[in-house]
C-alpha cells in the first residue's frame, strides 16, 4: 500500500494512525536540519570574537577594528549566503536526478566536516573559503529533506510534519546558544569542533532510509519516455502554471531569509555592543587585573548574547509550530500575512528597545516568534507548489534565490551600520541599518499576492 493512503481517517488527529517508517523519515530529515541549523547559528554567535581575534594582529587602532569586525563580519555572512544558495541551487537539481537520500548523505558529510575546518583557519580569507564550503552541504540538505517528508507523509498530516521538522531547526539553533553558553570561556574554535559530530548521522541514513515511492514512481515512468524532466529547471519558467509559483516562491523566501539573515541574526552582535559599557564598568570586571579584564569581557558578553539568543531562538520555536497550525485552519497564505507584518514591527521594536539584560531577554522571545514563523512555509507551503519530478529542484530554487539576495542584506547591513555608526556608541550604526534594512518583508506581500492557495489539496504529480 503506498504510504500516501494509510492513517487518512478524517477523524483522526495529524499524529494518529502515522506508519512507524513515516515517523523514522521524519526524525532523520528533523536531525539532518537541526545540525545545519546548530552550524549556521555556531557562526552567528562566535562571529564577532572569531573576526576580531583574527584581524587584531592586523589593526591596532580599537576604533577601527571595531568599524572593520562589522565590515567583515557583514562579508563573512554573505560569503556563508552566497555557498548556501550555490549548494541549494546545485544540489536541488540533484536531489530529483539522483534521489533524496543520497542527496541527503552527501550534504551532511560536507557541512559537517567543513564545520570542522572552521576551527583551524587563520586568517579571515581562510575562514571566508570554510564558511562557502560548509555552506554548499547546508543549503543542499534542506530541499531534498523537506521533498522526503513530503512524498512520505499522509496528506492530511502533511503540513504539521513539515511545521514539526522546520520548527526543530529552531532546537539546533537553540543548541549552538548552548554550545556557545558552555565554551564561551574557551576559545571559538572548540565550539566549531563540535559541530562536525553529525557526520555520524550519515550511517543511520544509510541503513534505514530509501527513496519514496512517489518520487521511484515518477523517475522509472519519465526513463521509459527519455525525458530530462527529472531536475530540469528550466522548466520552472518554462511552464506558465510552474513560473508563477516560482515568482511566488522566490518573493517569500526572500522576505523570510532576508529578514532573517539580513537582519535578525545581528541581534547578539546588537547585544556585545550596546552591553560593552555596562560590562566594562560592572565591579567584578574592574576588580580583575588587566591582564584578566579583557578575556572577562569577552566572556561576559559571549554570555550574554547566547542567553538572548536562546530567547530568541525559544521563540523561533514556538513561532514555526504557531505557523504550521495556523495554515492548517486558515490556510497559508492568510497565515504568512499575518506571520509577515508582525515580523517587520518586531524587528522596528528589538533594535529600538534593546539597551540592557532585561530588554534584550524580552525583546529577543517575540523577535524570534515573528521572524522565524515564515520558515515554516517554505517547509509546508514550498512542496504544494511543484510537481515530483521538479520538488526538489523547486524548493532549492525558491529558497537560495532568496539567499543569494539575503547575502547582499548582510553586506548591506554591515556597511550601513560602520557608515551609521555613532562615536562613543557601538550600537547606534546597527540600529539603524536593521530598521532600514527590514523593509525587505515588503516584498513577501508580492508573494502572497501571486501564489495559489494550496490548504486542503494533495501534492501535484
Amino acid at each position: 500500500m503506498d504510504m500516501k493512503s494509510r492513517g487518512s481517517a478524517p477523524s483522526q488527529r495529524w499524529f494518529q494512525g502515522i506508519p512507524r517508517y513515516a515517523w523514522v523519515v521524519l526524525l532523520i530529515c528533523s536531525l539532518g536540519w537541526l545540525f545545519d541549523c546548530m552550524d549556521q547559528n555556531m557562526f552567528n554567535l562566535v562571529r564577532s570574537n572569531s573576526v576580531k581575534q583574527l584581524l587584531s594582529p592586523y589593526i591596532s587602532s580599537p576604533a577601527l577594528l571595531d568599524a572593520s569586525v562589522k565590515q567583515v563580519g557583514g562579508y563573512l555572512t554573505a560569503t556563508f549566503l552566497f555557498g548556501w544558495a550555490a549548494g541549494g541551487f546545485l544540489f536541488g537539481v540533484i536531489g530529483d536526478r539522483i534521489g533524496r537520500v543520497r542527496t541527503m548523505i552527501y550534504t551532511i558529510l560536507i557541512y559537517a566536516v567543513f564545520t570542522g575546518m572552521n576551527a583551524l583557519v587563520r586568517t579571515p580569507w581562510e575562514y571566508g573559503l570554510c564558511r562557502f564550503l560548509t555552506a554548499l552541504g547546508v543549503g543542499g540538505e534542506f530541499a531534498a529533506g523537506t521533498a522526503l517528508v513530503a512524498e512520505v507523509w499522509p496528506d492530511r498530516s502533511r503540513a504539521m510534519a513539515l511545521g514539526t521538522l522546520q520548527a526543530l531547526s529552531a532546537v539546533g539553533n537553540i543548541l549552538a546558544a548552548f554550545i556557545a553558553l558552555l565554551l564561551s570561556a574557551y576559545s571559538w574554535r572548540w565550539i566549531y569542533v563540535i559541530g562536525a559530530v553529525p557526520a555520524a548521522l550519515v550511517a543511520w541514513i544509510q541503513t534505514t532510509v530509501h527513496e519514496p515511492e512517489k518520487w521511484t514512481a515518477v523517475r522509472d515512468q519519465l526513463a521509459k519516455k527519455g525525458s530530462g524532466e527529472l531536475g530540469n529547471m528550466s522548466l520552472l519558467f518554462i511552464r506558465p502554471e510552474i513560473r508563477r509559483n516560482t515568482l511566488a516562491g522566490m518573493c517569500l523566501a526572500i522576505a523570510g531569509v532576508g529578514g532573517f539573515w539580513g537582519v535578525a541574526v545581528w541581534l547578539p552582535d546588537l547585544v556585545g555592543s550596546a552591553f560593552r559599557p555596562f560590562v566594562e564598568h560592572s565591579a567584578h570586571i574592574l576588580a580583575l587585573s588587566p591582564e584578566l579584564r579583557k578575556s572577562s569581557i569577552n566572556a561576559t558578553l559571549q554570555a550574554y548574547k547566547s542567553k538572548a539568543f536562546l530567547m530568541q531562538m525559544t521563540g523561533g520555536l514556538l513561532g514555526m509550530f504557531g505557523y504550521a497550525v495556523l495554515s492548517q485552519k486558515m490556510g497559508r497564505k492568510p497565515s504568512l500575512l499575518i506571520f509577515l507584518i508582525a515580523a517587520f514591527i518586531s524587528v522596528q521594536c528589538a533594535f529600538r528597545f534593546v539597551h540592557n539584560p532585561l530588554t534584550a531577554y524580552l525583546w529577543a522571545f517575540p523577535l524570534g516568534f515573528c521572524v522565524m514563523a515564515p520558515f515554516s512555509a517554505f517547509s509546508v507551503y514550498f512542496p504544494e507548489l511543484f510537481p515530483t519530478s521538479l520538488r526538489s529542484t523547486g524548493i532549492g530554487f525558491c529558497y537560495n534565490c532568496a539567499r543569494v539576495l539575503a547575502a547582499f542584506a548582510a553586506i548591506s547591513l554591515g556597511d550601513l551600520a560602520s557608515r551609521f555608526s555613532v562615536p562613543g556608541d557601538e550600537s547606534a550604526g546597527l540600529r539603524k541599518a536593521a530598521i532600514l534594512v527590514s523593509c525587505v518583508y515588503v516584498v513577501g506581500l508580492i508573494g502572497i499576492i501571486m501564489g495559489p492557495e494550496t490548504k486542503g489539496k494533495p501534492l501535484p504529480d
